[in-house]
């Protein structure tokens, strides 16, 4: 008896979903889910969410750009998303004269909106493909099943794409691949930039208050999507017309309470909650602490560089605010991991699959085979890391190693002229993107230290064969950094790639020999060629078990109790989910209390003039010491409600996903999670977590109040 009951327990463990926990693919809500939607406060009807028939809620939200989530607004194609989710697009549309990401911008009609690189993609319909994929698969495994499942998967792709209607179908593996979707998208290409505050608001508290309650940050930027005439997508044109939208949320400045219903749409990318003992404990050890160890190191030589002008500045921003983003989560990620003692919690759920799993063959040696690939791979963890946050974490040495394909055409036998005409041609157009965002000055010093790290940390039989004894011969001590500061000066001072004469010397007239003595490309081939070469496979071989097992180990879960599988939801796979809870304060630690909204009072008093994370614009400064809100006012505050949390569960993709209410209407935008939490991609926290919000009426008093831009609330369907 006692075995069954602690079965139970476990097993409710793994396949846990509790209140707010679960990012819910739209098309299988299920009758369960949508009930306790209904029972926490949705008024709407499960077809007004989602209906591929007849217009509905899931046609207001879309991909924006490659990895964040909008929402449209207007009849006429609006788009908000969050500050940091068009940074880069707006940091390109700035110059030094026309500073938008410092000084904000608002376009007073649609010919100043601003022409950017934006695509946007609008999901048209969810097909379910398992039985298609699984018969093709059979029982293949390893790099057999690896190979065959990209080949059928791209067949489907195909087979459901029509680039002549910018239709794209990309297949989701689900549950481990367990289950496979189609996901069907139309893509527009024609996204201007509308408004942006200014970023002291989209940044407000920059890296200190990053993923921290309380937060006070105008996270938010307006774009629009244009169509052609006859309604279609279609590349930039002026003559475009603003789309004609299927769908567009309604905009509540009623306001909010503790405890009122909140569900987020959007396009999580990754969670891996079904991750195991084995994989939580590689990420704590060595996963985590070295990719945090190197991108501090790039981002103080970033952040000394970006201080000295404002230009490079604009160069760095979009790349270093990236690079800060995830830095700082994964640093968190493993002090929770650790203090929730998540590794040990996943331990006691394996100990009982594995009881359960006795006798049973499909399943009976799983985790001692686990053990043993992972075993296999632990070595060389850190080297990968090393490599793509190390070697590749300098943009000189990233571009460097693209070269290798031009080496491959150059030194190939009876490579014809055309062939490395088109090889020279497609690096020299690579080359010109990596010079348009490149910081010699900070990359040279990431080079220094990069290599010196490597170096120290990376075991001494893993190094590349003679680099560091050629390095010692040439420029000294290679535990001096004095060595390195000097190798890293002669590369930048000698090699083509940075100097436009050398370059197109050596462009008119490609010679491998020519290229395999330029000192960046050196360091570039020798790193990755090793790694390729000895390293990959391994982890190749590793990450093809390590899928085998989980897929196995998730359909044993399954197994173990069908009725509480039939509940659970899938992981994160940037696909569109929808996730629900309810505003909420919370307790992080004893005697400490978090509202539930922050306030401008509480803005005004991290206000720090002139400082890098914490000034304002002093219009703003002047109107919220005047209390002019507006009709923005909370009244039950008597103020103004810059942001809320709810216990939504959302990850990174999030970002720029619409916070709506139980009647469909949009009340703020997600952007960020709070630290105490920081274990959500791995382990969800039904007490602590909580999805950081800047509040809508906060967004308006920016557009209207403070940019001037009234005909941009104007163009919006308000609920007073």
């Amino acid at each position: 008896m006692k075995k069954i009951i602690l079965t139970i327990i476990v097993t409710c463990t793994l396949l846990r979903s509790y209140a707010d926990e679960g990012m819910w693919l739209p098309l299988l809500l299920g009758e369960q889910v949508y009930a306790d939607m209904q029972k926490k406060g949705l008024k709407l009807t499960s077809q007004q969410l989602y209906d591929i028939n007849k217009a509905s809620l899931k046609d207001a939200i879309i991909i924006f750009g490659n990895g964040c989530t909008g929402e449209i607004v207007s009849s006429k194609g609006l788009i908000f998303t969050n500050h940091h989710c068009g940074y880069g697009a707006i940091a390109t549309a700035s110059t030094v004269d026309h500073n938008y990401l410092r000084d904000g911008f608002y376009a007073k009609n649609h010919a100043e909106e601003i022409r950017t690189a934006l695509t946007v993609q609008f999901l048209l319909r969810i097909t379910d493909v398992t039985k298609e994929v699984n018969d093709s698969l059979g029982s293949l495994s390893g790099k057999e099943r690896a190979d065959k499942q990209a080949a059928v998967l791209a067949s489907i792709n195909q087979r459901l794409s029509n680039i002549d209607q910018s239709i794209e179908c990309r297949v989701s593996p689900l549950f481990k691949g367990n289950q496979f979707l189609a996901f069907i998208y139309q893509r527009y290409k024609d996204i201007r930039l509308v408004g942006t505050p200014q970023e002291s608001v989209g940044k407000f508290g920059g890296d200190t208050d990053n993923w921290e309650w309380p937060r006070h940050t105008g996270d938010f930027s307006v774009f629009r999507v244009y169509m052609s005439k006859d309604g279609k997508p279609a590349d930039y044109n002026a003559e475009n017309i603003p789309l004609r939208p299927k769908y567009f949320l309604p905009v509540s400045i009623r306001g909010l309470k503790d405890g009122d219903f909140a569900m987020t749409w959007g396009y999580p990318g990754s969670t891996n909650r079904y991750e195991t003992s084995l994989g939580v404990k590689l990420s704590t050890d060595i996963n985590n602490p070295t990719l945090v160890k190197l991108r501090d190191m790039r981002l103080k030589y970033m952040f000394a560089e970006m201080q000295k002008d404002p230009g490079i500045k604009l160069k760095l921003a979009s790349s270093y605010a990236s690079i800060a983003n995830y830095w700082k989560f994964y640093d968190g990620e493993t002090k929770q991991l650790l203090k929730y003692d998540v590794y040990g919690q996943k331990q006691k759920a394996e100990d009982v699959f594995i009881k359960w799993a006795a006798g049973k063959p499909e399943y009976a040696n799983l985790f001692s085979e686990w053990e043993k690939i992972y075993s296999a791979w632990r070595p060389y963890a850190q080297h990968r890391v090393y490599m793509t946050e190390g070697i590749y974490g300098s943009p000189l040495l990233a571009f460097a190693s693209t070269l290798l394909q031009l080496e491959a055409a150059l030194v190939k036998p009876n490579a014809s002229k055309d062939d490395i005409i088109k090889a020279m041609n497609a690096v020299t157009e690579s080359r010109k993107n990596f010079l348009e965002g490149h910081n010699a000055a900070s990359d040279e010093k990431i080079v220094a230290a990069a290599l010196m790290m490597y170096y120290n940390d990376v075991p001494k039989e893993q190094h590349p064969i003679s680099f560091f004894e050629n390095v010692k011969g040439s420029y000294g001590d290679l535990k001096d950094e004095a060595t390195w500061k000097k190798y890293a000066a002669a590369v930048f001072a000698n090699t083509i790639i940075l100097n436009d004469a050398k370059w197109n010397a050596f462009a008119a007239n490609p010679d491998a020999l020519k290229l395999q003595q330029d000192p960046a490309f050196t360091i570039g081939s020798a790193f990755t060629k090793n790694y390729n070469t000895k390293f990959l496979p391994r982890f190749t071989e590793f990450n093809n078990k390590n899928n085998d097992l989980g897929r196995l180990y998730l359909k044993g879960i399954m197994e173990m109790n069908p009725a509480k599988a039939k509940k659970m939801y899938p992981d994160a796979t940037f696909t569109m989910r929808v996730s629900y809870g309810n505003v909420k304060s919370y307790v992080p630690k004893d005697a400490v209390k978090y509202d539930f909204v922050t306030t401008s009072k509480g803005l005004l008093e991290k206000y720090k003039a002139g400082d890098y994370e914490f000034d304002l614009p002093s219009k703003q400064i002047e109107l919220l010491k005047k209390k002019d809100f507006g009709q923005y006012i909370d009244k039950s505050r008597n103020d103004l409600v810059i942001g809320f949390i709810t216990t939504n569960d959302i990850t990174g993709g999030n970002s720029g996903s619409p916070v709506i209410n139980g009647n469909g209407e949009l009340i703020g935008l997600a952007f960020d999670g709070n630290y105490e939490a920081l274990s959500h991609k791995l382990a969800f926290d039904k007490d602590l977590n909580r999805t950081i919000c800047v509040d809508i009426r906060y967004v308006l008093w920016c557009i209207d109040k403070l940019g001037g831009a009234e005909h941009l609330v104007k163009e919006l369907k308000l609920v007073k």
